[in-house]
Order: structure tokens, then sequence, then C-alpha cells
């Protein structure tokens, strides 16, 4: 007998009917914004290989939640910061589960609506690790 599970595109759909979604151009005019902390949620493998924003913060995705909690004892310091946060993937269906999730715990923070991926095919700036195999 099957399981009835509800998609995982349903889940993306109501994370992004309440949460905030920026766009490409708005997120490029962010990148220099000493006020902004962009923060990749991709995998390491897929920012060596794709390469990432100028100055963004590497979270993996598994431990969003466990970073931004101050009680947590993997708390990082970078998300104790009175900034806005904003979270990226590779096409924002990651990021915009992890902006509800945070959100719901309190932590204010928005994300790239359309990802990594149309950032770079939009002209957002692209950085790669000098050990990086690209």
């Amino acid at each position: 007998m099957a399981r009835t599970i509800t998609p995982a595109a349903d889940l993306v759909a109501a994370a992004r009917a309440r949460i905030e979604e920026i766009e490409i151009a708005d997120a490029i005019a962010m990148v220099d914004d000493p006020n902004v902390v962009i923060v990749d949620l991709r995998d390491v493998r897929e920012r060596q290989r794709s390469g990432f924003i100028p100055g963004s913060f590497h979270c993996p995705r598994g431990m969003a939640e466990f970073w931004v909690d101050p009680q947590s004892p993997y708390f990082k310091e970078v998300f104790g910061q009175d900034k806005k946060f904003v979270f990226h993937c590779a096409s924002g269906w990651r990021s915009a589960l992890t902006t509800a999730t945070l959100n719901d715990m309190g932590f204010q923070s928005a994300h790239i609506r359309e990802g990594f991926t149309a950032w770079k095919d939009q002209g957002g700036p692209v950085e790669f690790s000098p050990e990086a195999d690209h």
C-alpha cells in the first residue's frame, strides 16, 4: 500500500507564500551592503563546482537551525549580528524551506527566490575558491 505524502513542491509553495522573496536584481544590489549577510545553503561540492556569491557565508542546509540558535552548542556568531540575512540555494527550494523554518524559530530572514543558478544566468558576480575544481 502506497503512503500518501505531501509533495515537496507543495511544501515549497506554502513556504514561499509566507516568506520574503528577493528577486535576483535586488539581491545583486545587496552584495556590497554591510548590513546584509548572504547565506549559501548549498553543499560544499556545489560551491566548489559552480562558484559562490562574493562575501557569502556558507551554512550547510542541515546545520541552519542549529547555527542560528543562540542556545545551541553549534551557534555561529555571524547569526548574532543585527543584519538582514538572505539565504539561497541552487534553485530557491531549499532556501524557501529554510527561511520559513528559521522565521518560525523567530529568526527573521529572507531568501533569493530563484537561487544561485538564476543568479549566474542573470550576471550576478561569482567567485571560485583557489582550490576549486571548476
